[in-house]
């Protein structure tokens, strides 16, 4: 840490001797797995392990001799700032994202939308696209309405195949997983259907990725953030399946759809899951223990370019193509994810190298559809430049790839079975872990109302005392235990409610710090405007390359929402960001608390 530390204290130093007022602050992210580890081999409490570590950081911090504000110091763990973290997730839970206006809005206009008009007109970020009118709504009970409602939320509950870490406990972020295990600790990995909060980062994709043009970031940092947002063009298509369901795939080669010789769903696709338990697959047996297996691996091994091509082909149902009504095989294999696009791939192994190597391994029609390269039987021709022309594609015969894109786009338009679509890669932030030491969700659940959120008079929601901070052995945070705290009155109806037991991600309280150095002890707002106003954006952010795509990503999202509230005046929270690299301990090793391999100040200064 001093590494970093020591650069910024230089320039803070230099800048008050050049007259300017300079915040150089420092506080402590003191939620996370590692104290929460410490505690269940220890026993002892994690709040007071974080005292006695960020009292001993203090000490050494002092005995450097860095220039920081100690007046403004801040710890993640304290009621005090938590209550604003929570405070900033009920405000997501209560908004949702107008597409039309590109912001978040309150929730109560989206009501108020439903009730006049239904969807009609509805132009909203949402995990699926609902269609029904203003008297539909109006039938639908007080449940039934928090559960559509809870499609658009900002902050919403969602049942989502996620990376759980068994020796952990928890469900781990992608980010947090490393090479099929856990970045802390090493420990193994595997797929896992959840119910889980999430955040609606995808909303803010584009505004992300359009505000990098805007910030003094280094090229390698923004490029890093660019292709973690991962946009890409295309088109939505409907295939037909021979037992009728629809299968939407993403595309962004709409061109070679007469190329389309089988499809690919993921190993998780519900439609797979439909199909096994009505019987309609004669290899079920099959099937299932590849979904087993595909589930231990992480989302970067099943991608790996260079991996074998492993899948099952579906005996008993095919697809159909679209565009020329032929029959085609459906395999499911784990390179295709079911969190990216729709979990489901038209295969066209002429003209993609995966596909055609998928092809080849299982037998599979390799038809060139793109002119211009070389036998497509020995490998595929990929270009995609003035120098491919369409062949064996029907009307699309004679045009070039960049004229035939928009073309057959616009016919699947005419046909109703497809329509232009941009895709991004980043995916909603799951919130939930099931731990103790983080904040507390402040969402109480109720029979009759569904998920309500708790009064904003009400917070801080403090963490209760438990007898043990081991999961439990359902997978339930250990607060679960709790029946006192859990058991509470819903704040809509007054009746029987429970409290959310899982708490939020360590990255939470640090995707706003930065603000709450602006005006540590104001008791009645996240800052004050003046404050804000005076302060903002942060000049000069120096940080580790690792964060890219966590902390920074997070961040830039949890400021925007902020942002489209009016609490903050800037679109972008950090003007400048540099990276100082990372020293290394024995082996090569990048050091870490978590490996063990640090130097202490106390034996160098």
């Amino acid at each position: 840490h001093p590494l970093g530390y020591i650069s910024s204290d230089i320039y803070s130093r230099y800048k008050r001797l050049c007259g300017f007022n300079v915040l150089h602050p420092m506080g402590f992210d003191a939620y996370g797995l590692p104290a929460e580890q410490h505690a269940i081999e220890t026993g002892q409490h994690p709040e007071i392990t974080t005292n006695k570590n960020i009292a001993r950081y203090i000490e050494q911090l002092e005995n450097i001799g860095l220039s920081f504000d100690w007046s403004r110091q801040i710890r993640t763990c304290d009621p005090e700032y938590y209550k604003w973290t929570q405070w900033a997730f009920l405000k997501m839970f209560g908004s949702y994202y107008d597409r039309k206006a590109d912001r978040a809005m309150p929730i109560e206009e989206l009501e108020k939308h439903f009730a006049e008009k239904g969807t009609e007109g509805v132009d909203a970020a949402c995990t699926k696209e609902l269609s029904f009118t203003a008297a539909d709504w109006g039938a639908m009970s007080d449940k039934e309405k928090a559960d559509t409602l809870m499609n658009y939320r900002l902050a919403y509950l969602g049942y989502s195949v996620v990376n759980w870490c068994p020796a952990l406990g928890t469900v781990l972020a992608n980010d947090e997983v490393v090479d099929g295990v856990s970045e802390r600790g090493g420990h193994p990995v595997e797929q896992k259907k959840m119910w889980q909060w999430f955040l609606r980062v995808s909303a803010y994709s584009q505004r992300l990725l359009d505000g990098l043009e805007k910030i003094d970031w280094s090229d390698s940092i923004k490029e890093t953030q660019r292709n973690w947002i991962g946009r890409s063009t295309g088109a939505e298509v409907t295939f037909k399946s021979t037992t009728g369901d629809d299968i939407v795939v993403f595309t962004t080669r709409p061109d070679t759809l007469f190329g389309a010789t089988y499809m690919v769903l993921s190993p998780e696709h519900e439609l797979v899951r439909g199909w096994l338990e009505s019987g309609r697959l004669a290899n079920a047996g099959e099937v299932a223990a590849y979904q087993k297996t595909a589930a231990s691996k992480s989302d970067l091994e099943r991608t790996e370019l260079n991996k074998e091509k492993t899948g099952v082909k579906l005996d008993g149902v095919r697809g159909v193509n679209p565009v020329n009504g032929k029959e085609i095989p459906i395999f499911i294999s784990d390179y295709v994810l079911s969190t990216y696009g729709t979990g489901a791939i038209m295969a066209v192994p002429a003209h993609d190298d995966r596909d055609w190597e998928f092809a080849k391994k299982f037998g599979l029609e390799i038809i060139e559809v793109v002119s211009g390269g070389k036998d497509v039987q020995k490998a595929a021709f990929t270009a995609k430049d003035e120098t491919g022309i369409l062949v064996n594609s029907d009307f699309l015969n004679g045009l070039t790839v960049k004229d035939a894109i928009p073309a057959v786009t616009k016919w699947l338009e005419e046909k109703g079975i497809g329509a232009a679509k941009v895709n991004y890669k980043l995916r909603d932030w799951v919130f939930s872990r099931q731990r103790y030491w983080g904040e507390p969700i402040p969402m109480v659940y109720c029979e009759k109302c569904g998920w309500q959120p708790l009064p904003e008079s009400e917070l801080p929601l403090l963490l209760p005392e438990v007898e043990s901070y081991e999961p439990t052995d359902d997978g339930e945070s250990p607060i679960s235990k709790m029946t006192d705290w859990v058991n509470t009155t819903c704040p809509c109806c007054g009746g029987p409610g429970k409290r959310e037991t899982d708490t939020m991600p360590q990255w939470a309280g640090s995707s706003w710090y930065f603000l709450r150095y602006m005006d540590p002890h104001n008791g009645k707002a996240l800052a004050s405007k003046e404050a804000l106003d005076y302060w903002s954006p942060v000049d000069w952010y120096n940080g580790g390359m690792e964060h890219t795509t966590l902390h920074l990503l997070y961040s830039r999202f949890w400021h925007k929402f902020l942002y489209d509230l009016g609490v903050v005046p800037t679109k972008e929270p950090y003007q400048k960001r540099t990276s100082h690299g990372m020293i290394l301990g024995e082996g090569g090793e990048k050091m870490s608390k978590s490996r063990g391999n640090v130097v202490n100040p106390n034996d160098i200064v």
